[in-house]
């Protein structure tokens, strides 16, 4: 088949690049100038052509303006990584050319680039979140694999829309339905055909009738080896790009590595964080982050208490036993919402639980007070737990802390989000709380507990504060 069947397709909109651009150069060297200017530093202009051209060619250098990577992440850390590396060029380049301008006035000019960066890469990311949501800046991909398999790779691409991918058709290999419902244009046998070259074309012609512009594979029993080989030669001489599912769920690409041994493509996934150095700066950070939150946030705790003291009879505080890291109980610290026998009347409201699973929610639990239902919706009542993060019970960023009873009712998949410590916020908190599912608020623990990182608990932190203003999934 010499006529390629890829179709070239301009999925992101036009404006992220030249945005994203402008953004970087006026974020700098607007600020140079003025800062230079106001103080009478030395050569403005220069300076700021200067400082503008190095964080262009760093943030080049690191394929920031590249189609694929734009608008595809709104996280703060890859921003701060480019401006520390400016910084480091440019204080080379100060020494070499003897510039004479002051270092903190130098510092405080280039403090507005990483901010104006950042508003405008979470300006594309909603945009491009939005775009997908409807089905737009896709790319359109063809599974091929046998029909259990295709099934569930169908069933996980569905289930999300924050990427780029959306099925369009499938090449079932074997006999069996497929129980999505794809359109099937071709179907593969479940050996290699006598011809081997016969075994592609069917792919193709799917391809071309579809209008595929990825083939993702599920390998299996029928599908590996020397014939997937021979597959990826014919898709890749007829432009199709090709993609392998190796049947792996929620690892974090820094824990993958690809390695080719004796002619085979392996893929090395490396063990979560359990000990080591990892483990002792997150303990690090948590309690000297517990310790300064609750130094600052003293006086909000005093207003809140008398509110709480002002408008409901009881204790200011609840204290509740709560699992934590390997099973170990202790108690947990909360400002009190709900009433005094609140505990007594959860059974009475069983008939009215609106979660599944073993959580107990509500969202107009008549146990709740006027003052508690502001506290939650602002999540000012998880507060005290900065205390339990302080004592080592809790950390600043993990699972969300089970009840024993939930505990009880665990299976084995369920459990292991107990190999991590609970968390004053995590994944569940920035991604809806209790709006969300049993099944979904487990996954989001078990990919926390299996690929959390010291970048990734700041990524949740800052994000953090916006689900807290947002107050989506708080009752």
């Amino acid at each position: 088949m010499e006529k390629s069947v890829s179709r070239a397709r301009s999925d992101k909109a036009t404006w992220y690049l030249p945005v994203a651009l402008v953004t970087d150069v006026l974020g700098i060297a607007a600020p140079v100038v003025i800062v230079f200017q106001a103080t009478r530093q030395p050569h403005p202009l220069l300076a700021a052509l200067t400082a503008a051209a190095v964080w262009l060619t760093v943030r080049a250098a690191h394929d920031r303006y590249s189609e694929a990577a734009l608008g595809e992440s709104r996280g703060v850390l890859p921003v701060v990584h480019d401006w520390l590396t400016l910084l480091g060029l440019l204080a080379v380049a100060r020494i070499t050319v003897g510039e004479s301008s002051a270092p903190h006035l130098a510092l405080l000019a280039l403090s507005g680039a990483p901010v104006l960066t950042t508003v405008c890469r979470k300006v594309t990311h909603r945009h491009l979140t939005a775009l997908r949501r409807e089905a737009q800046a896709v790319r359109r991909v063809l599974v091929i694999g046998e029909p259990s398999a295709a099934d569930e790779v169908v069933e996980h691409l569905a289930g999300r829309t924050d990427h780029a991918y959306v099925v369009i058709g499938a090449v079932p290999v074997g006999p069996g339905p497929l129980a999505s419902g794809l359109p099937a244009p071709a179907r593969l046998g479940a050996r290699t055909p006598d011809t081997p070259g016969e075994d592609w074309m069917p792919v193709l012609t799917a391809a071309g009738q579809l209008g595929a512009e990825l083939a993702l594979v599920a390998p299996g029993p029928g599908l590996t080896g020397e014939r997937l080989r021979r597959l990826s030669w014919a898709l890749h001489d007829a432009g199709l790009p090709l993609a392998v599912a190796p049947g792996l769920t929620d690892v974090a690409l820094r824990r993958v590595q690809v390695a080719t041994v004796a002619g085979l493509s392996l893929l090395h996934i490396a063990p979560p964080h359990r000990r080591g150095a990892h483990v002792l700066l997150k303990a690090l950070l948590d309690r000297a982050g517990a310790a300064l939150g609750l130094l600052l946030l003293a006086p909000l705790f005093a207003v809140v208490a008398l509110a709480i003291r002002c408008t409901s009879p009881g204790p200011v505080l609840h204290r509740q036993t709560r699992v934590g890291r390997h099973g170990a109980p202790f108690t947990m610290w909360k400002f009190r919402t709900m009433v005094v026998d609140a505990e007594r009347r959860r059974a009475e409201l069983a008939a009215a639980n609106e979660k599944d699973g073993p959580l107990f929610k509500m969202r107009r639990d008549p146990r709740v007070t006027r003052v508690g239902r502001a506290l939650r919706r602002s999540s000012l009542d998880e507060l005290p737990q900065l205390v339990n993060v302080l004592r080592g019970d809790m950390s600043l960023v993990g699972p969300r802390p089970p009840l024993p009873d939930e505990v009880a009712q665990y299976d084995e998949v369920e459990v292991r989000r107990l190999a991590v410590k609970p968390g004053l916020t995590g994944l569940w908190q920035i991604s809806g709380r209790s709006d969300l599912s049993w099944d979904e608020s487990v996954a989001l623990d078990l990919r926390y507990a299996d690929n959390w990182s010291i970048t990734g608990d700041l990524d949740v932190i800052a994000r953090t504060f916006r689900a807290v203003v947002d107050g989506r999934g708080a009752y």
